[in-house]
């Protein structure tokens, strides 16, 4: 597939040098592509362009970038090249204004996923990833042999396939899927227990398991 990902932290360089090496057309989009060049410390694993131009080039866009910022980020991108597109959102909304253990921005009655939604209404939002770290994201069977869960959810069925064939490749096997975009609710009110975890646990490497 053609992927554009939006964004160009740790999140977004892990998920690229996985779909590239699982034999996707990558690229990863920034504002500035020079800007972020120069601060770069290490080469990108896939092409960087502008935002729009890796929305543009994508069959699938995914939104890498962090929730505070993300509807802003994907303003960048273009509503016009993200329409018609599946659009995988794995940000959260967390606010660290006052410090760390971070609050949610927004919560119970509303999601980042439904946020950008409703800013994108053409486009096919998907929210999943967002309950572990990127390196969990890419490679599920480094944690308990790949034996916990991952959900998705989003308003489209086919939207829904698409990103359930890339979990698989991924190697995600207990997939749930929650149902529309509203779940996202849900899965990032995860986070507050998620960041709470990182200290008793001593480690990022953790995720949840549904036992049923």
């Amino acid at each position: 597939m053609k992927i554009g990902i939006v964004g160009t932290g740790s999140v977004g360089r892990t998920l690229a040098a996985r779909l590239v090496e699982l034999g996707h057309d990558v690229v990863i989009g920034t504002r500035d592509v020079a800007a972020t060049e120069a601060k770069a410390e290490e080469p990108f694993p896939a092409p960087l362009r502008t935002s729009a131009e890796a929305a543009a080039h994508a069959e699938v866009v995914i939104n890498a970038t962090g929730g505070q910022v993300s509807v802003s980020a994907l303003q960048g991108a273009g509503a016009e090249n993200l329409a018609g597109k599946v659009l995988i959102d794995i940000a959260n909304p967390l606010d660290f204004s006052d410090g760390f253990p971070p609050t949610l921005a927004v919560c119970n009655t509303d999601s980042l996923g439904e946020q950008i939604q409703r800013a994108f209404p053409d486009a096919h939002v998907v929210k999943t990833l967002n309950t572990v770290n990127a390196d969990v994201m890419a490679y599920p069977e480094k944690l308990a042999d790949g034996d916990h869960t991952m959900f998705v959810s989003g308003n489209s069925d086919e939207a829904k396939s698409t990103v359930l064939q890339l979990l698989r490749e991924f190697g995600w096997r207990d997939i749930i899927d929650l149902g529309d975009i509203t779940n996202a609710r849900a899965t990032e009110m995860l986070l507050p227990l998620w960041v709470r975890l990182m200290a008793p646990l001593g480690t990022m490497a953790y995720n949840y398991k549904v036992v049923r």
